[in-house]
């Protein structure tokens, strides 16, 4: 299992948030930092960048999850860390948009945690490492819990 030490979790709704909390006790002393929209999770990580992992909601108010990828892959920062679009949403035409701003992965709503595992685990393995993290963007894969 790679190591987590903070997840952003990117969702309007405070049920999924606690679930989030609960499921990332898997991972030892890993830290769910919580934002109810995308404007929200900007400005937590223009104070602060040290994420492993964002999961990401497309449908919120203020900012979108679409949005946001847009705002974020248009800065170097933060390109480094992969996101997970986790939406109800299951449109073809989102899920493009999303991979082609950057997402890392997609699972839709509901799941089944180890689905969620799964793909957190395949993708921290795709991951550069800490040294290599300032010279180039994480090399996004389309993965879904299938692949």
């Amino acid at each position: 299992m790679h190591p987590l030490s903070r997840v952003l979790a990117v969702d309007d709704s405070k049920l999924i948030q606690r679930m989030y909390k609960l499921l990332f006790m898997k991972y030892k002393s890993c830290e769910v930092v919580e934002a109810l929209n995308g404007l929200e999770a900007l400005e937590l990580l223009s104070s602060n960048e040290d994420f492993d992992l964002i999961l990401l909601d497309i449908n919120m108010p203020v900012m979108n999850g679409l949005q946001f990828l847009e705002k974020l892959g248009g800065g170097k920062k933060h390109r480094h860390i992969p996101v997970i679009v986790v939406s109800t949403e299951g449109k073809e035409d989102d899920t493009l948009r999303a991979m082609r701003l950057g997402a890392s992965g997609y699972i839709q709503k509901p799941f089944k945690s180890e689905v969620l595992y799964e793909l957190i685990e395949k993708i921290l393995a795709k991951r550069p490492t800490r040294s290599e993290e300032g010279r180039q963007p994480l090399k996004t894969a389309w993965i879904t819990p299938n692949s």
